[in-house]
């Protein structure tokens, strides 16, 4: 059981939580949370790679070729060729996505409200500012922390 006043566990919870209603909401859909999220990912930065969807959702090359491919059966998305590199395709939404994604756009709004409840706009504000903080922290720090193991192995 994880201590309420610990933030480490209460900013854990509160992902896992957000994660599992997510699922919740996308399986209404016929999605996976990490098919919303590749939508929601192409419909802001239309040509992303599979590879570099890989690094967002944190998975492997393959598993993204896979939701993709689940994807594309459904007539949401399509590879195109990299005119650049012909070994790398580029991922594009198509028009019946629209639709799709002005539904988890509706979802996404609702766990918004439910998760904002009770906090007025100054509150909800200084919690984006305080998490903004939190993240650049871990963020530089995992950064300080990569660069000599990255220095020792280009000696």
């Amino acid at each position: 059981m994880s201590d309420p006043n610990d933030i480490l566990f209460l900013l854990h919870d509160v992902a896992r939580h957000l994660r599992l209603d997510a699922d919740r909401r996308a399986s209404c859909h016929g999605l996976t949370r990490a098919q919303w999220v590749i939508l929601y990912r192409l419909h802001h930065t239309p040509g992303l790679s599979q590879k570099e969807l890989a690094e967002v959702l944190e998975v492997e090359p393959i598993t993204v070729a896979r939701l993709i491919d689940r994807l594309d059966e459904r007539g949401l998305v399509e590879r195109r060729p990299d005119p650049a590199d012909r070994r790398v395709w580029r991922l594009h939404l198509l028009p019946p996505a629209d639709a799709v994604l002005a539904q988890l756009h509706g979802e996404r709004v609702a766990m918004l409200e439910t998760a904002t409840a009770g906090l007025d706009a100054e509150a909800l504000s200084r919690l984006i500012a305080v998490l903004s903080r939190i993240k650049a922290n871990v963020v530089a720090d995992l950064r300080a922390r990569a660069r000599p193991q990255s220095a020792q192995e280009n000696r």
